[in-house]
């Protein structure tokens, strides 16, 4: 039987450039399980996606950053691209949103260059993850445990640390998600 995230609420914390599929298809596989997802970011309205070599659709955000408690979500995913991250790992709001998931000990999962936002927070640091090749030696500059492999989950710290390495591994990090997510709402 899938795992039904029926009354679950998931955040899914972006800015302008994120990597189009990195967004939409968690969002879409989590929503198919029955949770709800929020798209959370610093800006009101919409944001533009970045589709492999230019800019692709806008999505809509349905909170500001402003107005997100991140105590009301079972789950933070954080998709990837380069510009996003980038962008937010120099946002003091938005590190602070994700370092309250991880003291809540809620899961958080990040693919391609979001992990960037687990150096900067300090998350990474002895967690075993995995990234986009390129940022995979910050990443162990920042105290981590950096392996190749399509989805690596970490269950061994205060809160479940999921992370790909890019969109050709979201089938497994969606999956991923939601096993996570429906056995944290099972316990």
């Amino acid at each position: 039987m899938a795992t039904s995230l029926s009354g679950v609420s998931i955040a899914i914390l972006a800015t302008d450039g994120f990597e189009q599929s990195e967004l939409v298809k968690p969002k879409s596989a989590l929503e198919e399980a029955g949770a709800t997802v929020h798209v959370v970011s610093p800006e009101s309205g919409e944001i533009k996606g970045w589709d492999q070599d230019d800019w692709g659709d806008s999505v809509a955000v349905d909170k500001t950053l402003a107005d997100a408690d991140a105590s009301a979500y079972d789950a933070l995913v954080l998709p990837g691209g380069q510009i996003n991250p980038d962008k937010l790992r120099i946002d003091g709001d938005a590190l602070a949103f994700v370092k309250a998931f991880a003291a809540a000990g809620t899961p958080i999962a990040a693919v391609c260059h979001a992990p960037w936002l687990l150096a900067e927070t300090g998350l990474a640091e002895g967690r075993r993850l995995t990234s986009y090749k390129s940022i995979r030696t910050d990443l162990k500059n920042a105290g981590a445990d950096v392996v190749d492999e399509s989805v690596v989950v970490d269950d061994a710290g205060p809160f479940t640390l999921i992370t790909s390495r890019n969109p050709d591994d979201l089938p497994a990090f969606n999956d991923a998600i939601i096993e996570a997510v429906g056995a944290a709402k099972a316990a």
